[in-house]
Protein backbone atom coordinates (compact mmCIF):
# COMPACT_ATOMS: atom_id res chain seq x y z
CA UNK A 1 0.00 0.00 0.00
CA UNK A 2 1.22 3.16 -1.03
CA UNK A 3 0.69 6.23 1.26
CA UNK A 4 -1.22 8.21 -1.01
CA UNK A 5 -3.73 4.92 -1.01
CA UNK A 6 -3.35 5.24 3.07
CA UNK A 7 -4.69 8.73 2.75
CA UNK A 8 -7.36 7.84 -0.01
CA UNK A 9 -8.21 4.88 2.55
CA UNK A 10 -8.98 6.90 5.73
CA UNK A 11 -10.87 9.60 3.98
CA UNK A 12 -13.27 7.82 2.57
CA UNK A 13 -13.91 6.13 6.23
CA UNK A 14 -13.84 9.75 7.68
CA UNK A 15 -15.36 12.62 5.20
CA UNK A 16 -14.93 14.93 7.86
CA UNK A 17 -11.32 15.00 7.32
CA UNK A 18 -9.60 16.78 4.70
CA UNK A 19 -7.29 15.27 2.66
CA UNK A 20 -4.77 17.94 3.68
CA UNK A 21 -5.21 17.04 6.93
CA UNK A 22 -4.60 13.48 6.56
CA UNK A 23 -1.97 14.12 4.58
CA UNK A 24 -0.17 16.18 7.66
CA UNK A 25 -1.31 13.86 10.21
CA UNK A 26 0.44 11.14 8.53
CA UNK A 27 3.76 13.23 7.97
CA UNK A 28 3.35 14.03 10.97
CA UNK A 29 3.30 10.63 12.22
CA UNK A 30 6.02 9.07 10.20
CA UNK A 31 8.57 12.19 11.47
CA UNK A 32 8.17 11.22 14.88
CA UNK A 33 8.72 7.85 14.45
CA UNK A 34 12.24 8.91 12.49
CA UNK A 35 12.86 11.34 14.91
CA UNK A 36 12.60 8.17 17.82
CA UNK A 37 14.69 5.89 16.22
CA UNK A 38 17.31 8.68 15.50
CA UNK A 39 17.46 8.99 19.14
CA UNK A 40 17.69 5.16 19.52
CA UNK A 41 14.33 4.59 20.89
CA UNK A 42 12.37 1.80 20.18
CA UNK A 43 9.16 2.47 18.26
CA UNK A 44 6.52 -0.07 20.10
CA UNK A 45 2.75 0.37 18.62
CA UNK A 46 0.85 -2.71 20.58
CA UNK A 47 -0.62 -5.37 18.65
CA UNK A 48 1.26 -4.35 15.90
CA UNK A 49 4.92 -4.38 16.85
CA UNK A 50 7.85 -3.17 17.46
CA UNK A 51 10.65 -0.55 14.92
CA UNK A 52 14.40 -1.13 16.53
CA UNK A 53 17.65 0.62 15.49
CA UNK A 54 20.21 -1.75 14.56
CA UNK A 55 24.33 -1.24 14.00
CA UNK A 56 25.88 -2.81 10.85
CA UNK A 57 29.19 -2.79 12.12
CA UNK A 58 32.16 -1.41 9.78
CA UNK A 59 33.99 -4.65 7.90
CA UNK A 60 36.62 -4.29 5.43
CA UNK A 61 34.78 -5.32 2.05
CA UNK A 62 36.32 -6.62 -1.73
CA UNK A 63 35.51 -4.60 -5.02
CA UNK A 64 34.93 -7.41 -7.06
CA UNK A 65 36.19 -5.55 -10.49
CA UNK A 66 39.71 -4.60 -8.54
CA UNK A 67 40.01 -6.74 -5.64
CA UNK A 68 40.71 -4.02 -3.86
CA UNK A 69 39.83 -3.77 -0.21
CA UNK A 70 37.58 -1.28 1.04
CA UNK A 71 36.66 -0.36 4.57
CA UNK A 72 32.89 -0.11 4.61
CA UNK A 73 31.40 2.63 7.53
CA UNK A 74 28.99 1.18 10.29
CA UNK A 75 25.41 1.87 9.09
CA UNK A 76 22.13 1.65 10.64
CA UNK A 77 18.90 -0.52 9.81
CA UNK A 78 15.87 -1.12 10.88
CA UNK A 79 14.51 -4.37 12.31
CA UNK A 80 10.46 -4.92 12.93
CA UNK A 81 9.63 -7.52 15.19
CA UNK A 82 5.86 -8.16 14.36
CA UNK A 83 3.37 -7.84 17.11
CA UNK A 84 1.52 -10.89 18.80
CA UNK A 85 -2.06 -9.58 17.43
CA UNK A 86 -0.93 -8.92 14.16
CA UNK A 87 0.60 -12.35 13.69
CA UNK A 88 -2.58 -13.95 14.24
CA UNK A 89 -4.58 -11.89 11.98
CA UNK A 90 -2.16 -12.62 9.08
CA UNK A 91 -2.12 -16.30 10.17
CA UNK A 92 -5.79 -16.75 10.60
CA UNK A 93 -6.81 -15.33 7.14
CA UNK A 94 -3.93 -17.22 5.43
CA UNK A 95 -4.99 -20.34 7.02
CA UNK A 96 -8.91 -19.39 5.98
CA UNK A 97 -8.32 -19.12 2.43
Amino acid sequence: MLKSELISNIQKKHKNLSQNDIELITNLFFKKITKSLNEDNNIEIRGFGTFKKKVNKSKLVRNPKTNEKILKKETFKIHFKIGKILHNLINNQISNE
